[in-house]
């Protein structure tokens, strides 16, 4: 989820699943947002932005910040991040991000972030795929 607090104070997040990292030095990273949502020219103007990477638990959460609603935050545990960004309780990562870039994306515009702060969390994260959500069934490991 990317969270983000606007001029006056007005909090918006959208879920997404477009989040990558970009560069390990300086540590950047991505995520994409179509200029159509709602909340595009807030995130395009901020100056900062935050991701929680959800956990297992939390798809209600990722529900409700991926259809539109008069105020995503009601019901929501945060405490306020850098600028004012949202930062989800229970989250399993967080990151804290001054904004650095956005490129055009055709009917979506690429947000560019430079990572000031990380946190991770123990717990299993949120998985969307196959347009549905996953829990994993337990992690398995490579050796060479």
């Amino acid at each position: 989820m990317i969270t983000t607090c606007g001029a006056g104070g007005k909090l918006e997040g959208v879920t997404s699943n477009s989040f990558s990292s970009v560069s390990l030095d300086p540590p950047l990273v991505l995520w994409s947002l179509a200029r159509r949502a709602a909340s595009f020219e807030t995130f395009a103007k901020a100056d900062s932005f935050a991701v929680s990477v959800l956990g297992a638990a939390q798809v209600h959460l990722s529900r409700q910040f991926a259809t539109p609603h008069a105020d995503k935050f009601e019901g929501v545990a945060f405490r306020a991040g850098l600028g004012g960004c949202p930062l989800v309780v229970g989250a399993i990562a967080q990151f804290e991000c001054r904004s650095h870039s956005v490129v055009d994306g055709g009917d979506h515009a690429i947000l560019i972030g430079r990572v000031l702060s990380a946190s991770v969390n123990e717990g299993e994260p949120l998985i969307f795929a196959d347009s549905a959500y996953h829990q994993p069934t337990g992690l398995s490991t490579w050796s060479t």
